[in-house]
């Protein structure tokens, strides 16, 4: 969870092209600060945790509805899309065909805490389905929990690389100097997904690879969520950017992390 909420939280002054789409700037500003991206992640790893890890797909789903909407009501203010914001008052929440970058950027946790890729792609698969139910977006949030569950397992970038251009058809062919002129403010999971693995897999290290997602511009703190989420799994995420991290959120977002990180290390 380290590397998605260091994404937000880093990629958040410079959403919709404030960045000047460079790889030179200050890491941690003032106006850094963690947005929906966090607090969506934390809920889904708040759900999982709870239900444990053998837990059926329609439990996993009924879960994930109760901690997105209490943690978005408990934030309301943290930026959600249009109709995000409308399901989390729903009384009983619907997908709504979404094929919207969030079900990436919240699955993190669905990477770290499952025995087979099989089993991580159907959770992934699970926490997008309540909302993004759209095959775009439940593509995006499997291959994002892919990539995690390869590079925490010890596969190569070529191995990531290969795996997901077979199993999402997702072009990883493009360098980021080919991607980043012509890059908007998109928020589809299919012109994200591609280009946060694109950042990750020409990164040399985690801050390399959050560097490489906010320097293309765009949705930055998405993108960068989805980066820093994969990057943590293959390089690791040093104290010091931790300890940013720890300082930067609240006690409740804090208390789901340290429960997490006790859970993957145990």
């Amino acid at each position: 969870m380290f590397g998605a909420i260091l994404g937000d939280i880093i990629g958040s002054p410079f959403e919709f092209d404030r960045g000047g789409k460079t790889k030179n700037f200050e890491l941690f500003t003032d106006g850094c600060g963690f947005t929906d991206d966090t607090l969506m992640t934390a809920a889904v790893a708040d759900a999982l945790l709870a239900v444990g890890t053998d837990a059926d797909v329609e439990t996993i789903k009924t879960e994930v509805c109760r901690k997105m909407q209490d943690w978005g009501r408990r934030y309301p203010d943290a930026g959600y899309g249009e109709r995000f914001r409308d399901w989390l008052y729903e009384e009983s929440p619907k997908p709504y065909g979404s094929y919207g970058n969030g079900s990436a950027m919240r699955v993190s946790a669905a990477g770290w805490l499952y025995g087979s890729l099989k089993r991580t792609r159907e959770v992934a698969a699970a926490t997008a389905s309540v909302t993004h139910n759209h095959v775009e977006g439940i593509k995006g949030a499997e291959a994002t929990a892919s990539c995690i569950y390869l590079a925490r397992n010890g596969a190569g970038k070529n191995e990531i690389k290969d795996y997901v251009a077979h199993e999402f058809s997702y072009d990883l062919d493009r360098t980021l100097g080919q991607v980043r002129p012509a890059y908007c403010h998109v928020e589809s999971c299919q012109e994200t997904v591609p280009e946060a693995i694109i950042s990750f897999l020409e990164a040399e290290g985690f801050e390399d690879a959050l560097r490489n997602a906010v320097s293309l511009g765009g949705d930055t703190d998405t993108l960068a969520a989805i980066t820093g989420s994969i990057a943590e799994a293959f390089f690791g995420v040093a104290e010091p950017l931790k300890q940013e991290c720890r300082d930067r959120i609240d006690h409740n977002i804090r208390r789901v992390l340290n429960q997490f990180e006790s859970k993957i290390h145990r």
